[in-house]
């Protein structure tokens, strides 16, 4: 039975919405979802996560295209509320989308199987910015548990460091600061066990912000990433070992940065990447010649197919 086929037989739903500081960038990824499933002769039921009780749509379900971004809906709480209620959501699962938002225990994770990843700390507001700028030269600082650089401020003074701690505040009690790496930025698509052609991401402003990842028309994304085969080769081969070193399964995608020696650095894994007009993963399926429906398709196969045998599903 082709994938279509044994899709067409199952219950659909698309979460999306939700509550977290990416609710927008939620109800945009939603909007190329649907229509394309739609496209495709799908009929999802859409159910938004940020009104009450919204779990009670999800009768009947057999699968959730889970698109929701964020606090609640990519940190394990929507994984571990589908399974309790014997429906299959998309791509990882409650272990690797906890280990996956927590941006600390991550790299723990990371430095403790010899997987490179820039120097990092976590901080407050008393912290002595000082010392640690004094040995870092610059840094970067962030919320623990958020997604598109919401939080994140580059900082090279204790006064900007201070400022930034309270920026950072806003989205949760954990703050983690980052040696800052002056070198190029890459992405790397996961979809089951294979990596998606890499891009570079070339942005004209001080970092890949919010500002530059959703709305910038000068950000440019550059597919072939212009490594050699070899550095390719070593980029997606890392970006796998990242991915499934924090239990991470199905799809989503490890951001990465090149430091000063030409070392590969970990960033982080977002574990429901965009599907926005500005988005990543489809760039990548694009260039993979994947059409987004069919993206789409082999995402929501993978998770029927992994999580079947115990999912209560039908079919």
């Amino acid at each position: 039975m082709s994938a279509s086929l044994q899709l067409r037989e199952l219950n659909m739903a698309v979460l999306f919405g939700g509550t977290s500081g990416e609710r927008e960038v939620s109800l945009s990824s939603a909007k190329t979802v649907l229509a394309a499933l739609a496209d495709g002769g799908y009929q999802p039921l859409a159910l938004d996560t940020g009104e009450p009780e919204w779990w009670t749509g999800l009768k009947g379900v057999d699968i959730a295209f889970n698109i929701q971004h964020g606090v609640g809906g990519e940190d394990g709480v929507t994984q571990g509320l589908l399974h309790s209620l014997g429906v299959v959501g998309t791509g990882s699962q409650v272990l690797g989308s906890a280990l996956a938002m927590d941006k600390l225990r991550s790299k723990q994770i990371w430095r403790a199987l010899g997987l490179p990843t820039a120097d990092f700390a976590l901080v407050n507001a008393h912290t002595d910015a000082q010392a640690l700028l004094a040995d870092w030269g610059a840094a970067f600082v962030k919320p623990c548990s958020e997604g598109s650089s919401l939080g994140m401020t580059r900082v090279d003074s204790p006064e900007s460091f201070l400022q930034a701690c309270e920026s950072a505040a806003v989205f949760g009690d954990q703050i983690l600061a980052e040696r800052f790496i002056d070198g190029p930025e890459y992405t790397v698509a996961i979809l089951g066990d294979r990596a998606l052609p890499p891009i570079h991401i070339e942005s004209a402003r001080e970092f890949y912000d919010y500002e530059a990842k959703y709305k910038a028309n000068t950000t440019r994304y550059n597919i072939p990433c212009g490594l050699s085969a070899d550095e390719e080769t070593a980029l997606c081969t890392l970006a796998l070992k990242a991915f499934a070193a924090l239990g991470c399964s199905v799809w989503g995608r490890v951001d990465l940065m090149r430091d000063s020696s030409g070392k590969f650095q970990l960033l982080e894994v977002n574990t429901v990447p965009g599907m926005t007009d500005h988005s990543l993963v489809p760039m990548a399926a694009t260039a993979a010649g994947l059409s987004l429906l069919e993206l789409l398709e082999e995402i929501l196969l993978l998770s029927w197919q992994a999580a079947r045998p115990t999912s209560g599903g039908r079919g």
